[in-house]
């Protein structure tokens, strides 16, 4: 016998066949639930030069790391510091169809429209390409309440890349820059907009880690450098001093962290000395023993 529909009770031979078999869509009424949207916010982070520190009010004598800032140019927070973001949004091709965007793909279009860096290649086909910036997902944030609108949830990343340009402010920003990371809490008007005081928080702790166990930090440090600008890579992030002997024990430790090019520097120190020798990144993809930063080595 064959297999129909029944509105009610089976009989033998017979079964209801379940919704997902008929071959149509479950029926769904959209008005059955709350709106809610999507946003995507970007913690990018970059090294300055001592120069420009000073210039953004940061710390002189050392290198400094900055956080990607835009100050808001409509409501809410109109006026406020916050990261650079924006809604998840859909677009009409030159075909005339309508393409939605994933979320590293709105992520890479908010670092370019909200700041004037350039992204590299068609943003739509190469999501995660922004010249030489580093892009991963930090975290998801849908706190009740977080976005006096409506119910947004948003998608943060982690951008990090080294020499990035000043930025020019895009899209609904009235300003963008770079600002010392230690200077970030005490914005005028203070505070950051939304919960990104938080989401910051949490994209300088990974930040912090990854230089523990990833090769990273030679990404900073330029084609060939020595083990002390190495060093002061690892001082700017982790915003603390590291004993000099120390670091250069542990970094010849790790295999395949770096590699001696056979080449020195063309002086000494500043207080005369030996030259310093040059070193390029290694092949390792992972660090281990990891180079934990001195309060959880203390711990360990």
């Amino acid at each position: 016998m064959g297999v129909v529909e029944s509105a009610g009770s089976s009989v033998r031979g017979e079964r209801e066949v379940p919704v997902a078999e008929r071959g149509g869509p479950a029926p769904y009424d959209p008005r059955a639930y709350d709106p809610i949207a999507v946003t995507v916010d970007v913690v990018a982070f970059t090294i300055r030069d001592q120069s420009r520190a000073r210039e953004a009010g940061g710390p002189p004598g050392r290198r400094a790391l900055h956080v990607l800032l835009v100050r808001r140019g409509e409501m809410p927070y109109a006026g406020r510091w916050s990261l650079p973001g924006g809604f998840v949004r859909a677009h009409i091709a030159a075909d005339g169809t309508r393409r939605e965007e994933d979320l590293p793909q709105a992520a890479v279009r908010e670092l370019a429209e909200e700041t004037g860096l350039a992204a590299s290649g068609d943003t739509a086909a190469v999501p995660h390409d922004l010249g030489r910036v580093h892009l991963e997902q930090l975290g998801t944030y849908g706190t009740p309440g977080r976005d006096p609108r409506m119910r947004v949830v948003s998608v943060a990343y982690l951008a990090f890349a080294p020499g990035l340009p000043d930025p020019t402010a895009g899209g609904d920003a009235r300003a963008a820059a770079w600002i010392p990371v230690d200077a970030a809490a005490v914005t005028d008007p203070p505070g950051l907009a939304f919960d990104h005081a938080r989401i910051l928080a949490d994209g300088l702790e990974r930040a912090r880690a990854k230089l523990e166990y990833t090769p990273l930090a030679t990404a900073f440090a330029g084609e060939r450098f020595t083990i002390t600008e190495l060093r002061e890579v690892y001082e700017a992030v982790w915003g603390q001093p590291l004993h000099p002997g120390n670091f250069h024990r542990k970094v010849l430790s790790v295999s395949g962290f770096v590699e001696d090019t056979g080449a020195t520097t063309a002086r000494g120190g500043a207080r005369g000395g030996r030259r310093a020798r040059l070193y390029r990144a290694g092949t390792a993809g992972l660090l281990h023993p990891a180079l934990l930063r001195p309060a959880r080595e203390r711990d360990t």
